[in-house]
């Protein structure tokens, strides 16, 4: 392990590292002036015991996603096809017509009966005209792209193709066959036919088709509505840390965060270290899911754990077998409504966000789970004995590059990368290959993924 990477462990991973070598006669214990007084050694076995109740990370995502499945069905929604972007089709998309719904061009040029040369009528055909009248062999006639083809035309010719006579007659440049460069009525669809099926995620591309189609709403299911509580009375919302304070910078991040994943964001709350402020929170809020940042430990100021008992909500996640973010957990407040409890350390918040929030928000939003994939390791990377490690990396080429300043409280590796790594306790050796959890805007970017 090298200094920096000692330096990117947290106080508990470096004990654990220590410890395990220990373990494997790599290394001295600590001298007796450096044992744990017995207050101290109490609290290394509730932590011990906290961690062997900790769930592992694949289950953690498992238990997430069935928590939003046993909410039920969500009753479905129509939109205006302008405002359904990013959301899930309720219903397959059916053709309401065909498509074209007439022969139309699909070039400028021409449109021409029988074999030429053809005598070129002085009107023209535009996109947007009535029907055309009715052309006779050896006639043309000007058309546009998307203009609706004259009856008893067998061919448009390009207006690169073809050329005139001093007596007005037109000439094809090449041969031209018959039916060329027409686009016939029900090309793409006809009346009736399935264009997306049911559980569709509306892209871009997948608007057009439902506008191109004639639709003016959709049926969709409604974006997952998410609470956030800020908890914590040493953050500041403007200004230079100070005096003790710091900057919160999980208000400004998570909610686009959380747009992205297929969340409406109704509300965020800053509610300091108050139990009493989110007993009250907790228990009026009508969100599908809750977030809170921070409070999620056993401190004296940690309320997540004391209200959720109140309440008495079930407790789903108690702490994750993963680094950052071992204290986050998954409660369920009623049956259609569950709080994700994230630590407030910024990575470990982010840590927690990808672990159980998305997969419980992905699943309620009627999105299918990303197909995973894996790339190779450019260089080593430490892990923790016990458990996953999510650390950030850049892709480069065919390879994933980790990124430094990765300690639960940084964002600056973060702020760079395109994904989340997935390493085993043991750490990784260059060249593995490792599992990589793909961050919104890397592959959707900023504009498309936080409509």
């Amino acid at each position: 392990m090298t200094a920096q990477d000692a330096e990117e462990l947290d106080v508990e991973e470096a004990l654990a590292v220590a410890n395990d070598r220990v373990a494997r006669g790599q290394g001295e214990p600590p001298s007796s002036r450096e044992a744990p007084t017995s207050g101290q050694a109490g609290a290394h076995r509730a932590k011990d015991d906290s961690h062997h109740q900790a769930t592992s990370w694949p289950e953690a995502r498992a238990v997430a996603e069935r928590a939003a499945r046993s909410a039920g069905r969500r009753a479905p929604v129509s939109v205006t096809v302008d405002n359904s972007l990013g959301l899930v089709l309720a219903a397959p998309l059916t053709a309401l017509t065909d498509l074209p719904s007439f022969d139309t061009s699909a070039m400028d040029g021409w449109a021409v009966a029988g074999p030429g040369p053809w005598d070129v009528r002085e009107d023209g055909v535009l996109a947007g005209q009535a029907e055309p009248g009715r052309l006779t062999d050896g006639e043309a006639v000007r058309i546009a792209t998307g203009a609706r083809i004259p009856p008893d035309t067998t061919a448009v010719l390009r207006s690169e193709h073809g050329r005139t006579d001093d007596k007005g007659r037109l000439h094809p440049t090449r041969d031209l066959a018959h039916g060329q460069d027409i686009r016939p009525r029900g090309q793409e669809c006809r009346t009736g036919d399935q264009l997306l099926p049911l559980g569709t995620q509306i892209t871009p591309a997948a608007l057009g088709l439902a506008a191109a189609a004639g639709y003016d709403t959709l049926s969709v299911l409604p974006r997952p509505r998410v609470e956030l509580l800020v908890l914590g009375d040493e953050l500041l919302t403007d200004g230079l840390p100070r005096e003790g304070l710091i900057r919160d910078a999980l208000g400004p991040m998570l909610p686009s965060w959380l747009r992205a994943l297929g969340a409406e964001v109704t509300a965020v709350r800053r509610l300091g270290d108050d139990a009493d402020a989110l007993h009250r929170a907790v228990k009026k809020s009508s969100a599908d899911l809750i977030v809170t940042t921070g409070g999620t430990a056993s401190g004296p100021v940690d309320h997540v754990h004391p209200t959720l008992r109140r309440i008495g909500a079930e407790l789903l996640v108690n702490g994750v077998k993963v680094r950052p973010g071992h204290p986050m957990l998954l409660a369920r407040v009623k049956q259609d409504q569950h709080l994700v409890g994230l630590p407030g350390n910024p990575l470990a918040a982010v840590s927690g966000l990808v672990t159980l929030a998305e997969p419980l928000l992905r699943t309620l939003a009627g999105r299918a789970a990303p197909e995973a994939y894996t790339m190779p390791l450019r260089e080593a990377v430490h892990g923790h004995p016990y458990d996953t490690r999510l650390i950030p990396v850049a892709l480069r080429g065919d390879d994933a590059v980790p990124l430094h300043y990765n300690g639960p409280a940084m964002l600056r590796g973060i702020a760079t990368a395109d994904a989340l790594a997935v390493v085993p306790p043991g750490g990784a050796r260059p060249g593995q290959e490792l599992e990589l959890l793909d961050l919104p805007w890397a592959t959707a970017g900023i504009q498309v993924c936080f409509t």
